[in-house]
């Protein structure tokens, strides 16, 4: 499906880049990090190349497969999707003859989300013409795969965190982890379709005892394992606001509006306070991590937060 483009991207945004964080292992950086444009990564070996995720929309998808294509001539036989949000899946169906690899929700969540629409909350963006197309190979709790003879530990996290799906993929010879949206550099981090409570157990439990070198993040600039701490104190200044905000009786929104964001006012996309508080008083409840929720009303909450202006979407 297709909307009016809104912007100019090229003027807007630095091209995204092919970085090689280990021998014969790249992060796919997008530059901006905000609202549907994601990095992705990708593993080259002698009889093929594995990609982590898919890009957002067409034109971002087709342009990463062009990177790929450059530093490799072999095909791309494998797709892993950390989990199911659109600018890590909407592109997979340009991934022809790929098996794609994901936990056993996401294949759920891909199918249930559908087509991306979003009127009134993002601004105008031209996805291009998306198919649905899910993961078909699901597991439940891991997957090992190879590139060559380099070991590529595919893991659910094990509970909510940022989604109800999330995955990591660990090169344990290479110390290298991709992260998907578990961690954003330089970014707000959103929890609103997971768990704010889930990600700071898997955070603690499950990503710092790996004790990464080198992390390629859903969002922002591939980094080191402080990035962890920076989310974590985020997840638990928003705790604490939604304990506060609960205790007397303010909606989310009206937490958001009359609190601070005290040392994450400079991160971007500073309206998903408002989704993170939605789902930090769910989690406060007595319900489950990462039940429904309103999720529209969430959205519509951030636009109001954002001066009834759409959300800014240069995808």
């Amino acid at each position: 499906m297709s909307s009016t483009l809104g912007h100019d991207h090229d003027a807007e945004l630095d091209p995204p880049r092919v970085q090689e964080v280990s021998d014969g292992v790249f992060a796919y950086i997008q530059p901006d990090g905000t609202w549907f444009i994601n990095n992705t990564g990708f593993l080259v070996g002698a009889a093929g190349v594995t990609s982590v995720d898919a890009c957002s929309t067409e034109r971002r998808t087709r342009a990463y497969l062009e990177a790929i294509a450059e530093t490799s001539p072999q095909p791309v036989r494998t797709l892993i999707n950390t989990h199911h949000h659109g600018d890590h899946t909407h592109g997979n169906y340009l991934f022809g003859g790929a098996t794609i690899v994901a936990h056993d929700r996401c294949r759920d969540e891909v199918l249930a989300a559908g087509l991306p629409y979003f009127p009134g909350v993002f601004q105008d963006v031209d996805w291009g013409d998306i198919k649905v197309t899910p993961p078909f190979l699901t597991y439940s709790d891991k997957v090992t795969l190879y590139s060559d003879d380099l070991r590529c530990e595919v893991r659910y996290v094990g509970r909510p965190a940022h989604t109800t799906n999330d995955s990591v993929v660990w090169l344990p010879e290479r110390s290298v982890l991709f992260t998907g949206d578990l961690i954003f550099n330089g970014g707000t981090p959103f929890m609103l379709m997971g768990s704010i409570t889930g990600a700071i157990d898997v955070l603690e439990q499950v990503i710092k005892p790996l004790d990464p070198r080198t992390i390629v993040p859903g969002h922002g600039e591939v980094c080191g394992p402080a990035a962890i701490d920076d989310v974590l104190g985020y997840l638990r200044f928003v705790l604490d606001l939604a304990r506060r905000g609960k205790d007397a009786g303010l909606s989310p929104l009206e937490a958001a509006r009359d609190n601070g964001l005290g040392p994450y006012a400079g991160l971007s996309d500073r309206e998903r306070i408002v989704g993170n508080l939605h789902r930090a008083y769910a989690d406060l409840g007595d319900g489950e991590q990462g039940e429904k929720l309103n999720f529209a009303a969430a959205l519509f909450d951030m636009v109001a937060y954002n001066g009834g202006k759409p959300l800014s979407c240069l995808a």
